[in-house]
């Protein structure tokens, strides 16, 4: 997806990168996608309390019992697509030469690199039930300028636990490990909590962890939680109490705290206010830098201007 309000202040804020368990409730926020006939997302990351969980930098929902996704092509740098529809069929295509319908139960992941663009696009192309996450992910130093590539996954491995199943989009849990490409720690899951459930989830302690329901309500690590905000729940966590009386789906986040400073606007993701500078310039200039998108013609979204200020990174406190 492409971000319509390019936040660019953000861009200067940080928080507290102190390690150990913590529980701090950030509520989402409603921003508009796709212009007109564009659908409005409820975005939990980033925060200006919290721009990352691990390399997890990015979180919008999509909500709608009615409503048209219409992206058209936009770019990115630095980072990876994560799309996880639960309801609605969305159609992905991209400047690699990807055309697929990604489906409920299937995995979407775009890796950016130097440079991609895509489009997506809710099928069929009238108002219809849409529900999903979009997040994103950013790439360490080392792998922020790989060739771009595009995966999908059809079958994604499952964790059980009495009452409980968790389907493994991203990194290990448990026993389960998902295929998808990652290249830092992670941990992406979506889970579905039956009604009287009691139990625990096993956590890398090393991670940060971040906890979004979206629907029904769940008791986590004694903090009750119902669909809407995102429950930060800091590291050091070997373990993760889940009980819920009527029933949950939640998605887990989880990841070692980042280290590389971002500089992050509108689709990009970069070290530095020159590189996103550069960025935008290819984008606007129709550089071969984020190739074509069959299908759409000259239509694209145009870059927003650039801040009058100069784009610092998004750094944390470290003591």
């Amino acid at each position: 997806m492409t971000r319509l309000d390019a936040e660019a202040h953000d861009a200067s804020l940080h928080r507290d990168g102190a390690p150990g368990p913590v529980l701090e409730l950030l509520d989402a926020r409603e921003v508009p996608l796709g212009g007109v006939r564009g659908i409005t997302v409820h975005r939990t990351l980033p925060q200006r309390a919290l721009p990352m969980v691990g390399a997890w930098c990015f979180l919008d929902r999509f909500d709608h019992e009615s409503a048209v996704m219409r992206v058209l092509p936009h770019p990115h740098i630095g980072l990876q697509t994560v799309t996880w529809p639960v309801d609605g069929d969305i159609r992905h295509r991209d400047s690699v030469g990807s055309d697929v319908i990604v489906a409920p139960g299937q995995l979407n992941m775009m890796t950016a690199g130097h440079g991609i663009s895509h489009s997506e696009l809710s099928m069929p192309e009238e108002p219809a039930e849409m529900h999903g996450l979009q997040l994103w992910t950013a790439l360490p130093a080392a792998s922020a300028g790989v060739a771009p590539f595009f995966e999908q996954h059809t079958a994604l491995p499952v964790y059980s636990a009495p009452g409980l199943e968790a389907t493994v989009l991203l990194g290990t849990l448990g026993d389960a490990t998902s295929p998808a490409t990652v290249f830092s720690p992670l941990l992406g899951a979506d889970v579905v909590v039956d009604a009287g459930t009691d139990t625990t989830l096993p956590l890398d302690p090393s991670f940060e962890h971040a906890v979004l329901v979206l629907t029904g309500s769940v008791t986590i690590a004694g903090e009750t939680l119902d669909s809407g905000p995102l429950l930060y729940l800091g590291t050091g966590r070997g373990d993760l109490s889940v009980t819920s009386a009527d029933g949950a789906r939640l998605v887990l986040l989880g990841g070692e705290p980042f280290e590389d400073d971002l500089v992050m606007w509108w689709n990009f993701v970069g070290r530095d206010h020159d590189e996103i500078v550069a960025a935008r310039a290819d984008w606007e200039a129709r550089s071969p830098r984020f190739g074509v998108v069959q299908g759409h013609g000259d239509d694209r979204i145009p870059a927003p201007p650039l801040p009058t200020v100069r784009l610092t990174p998004r750094r944390r406190r470290r003591d």
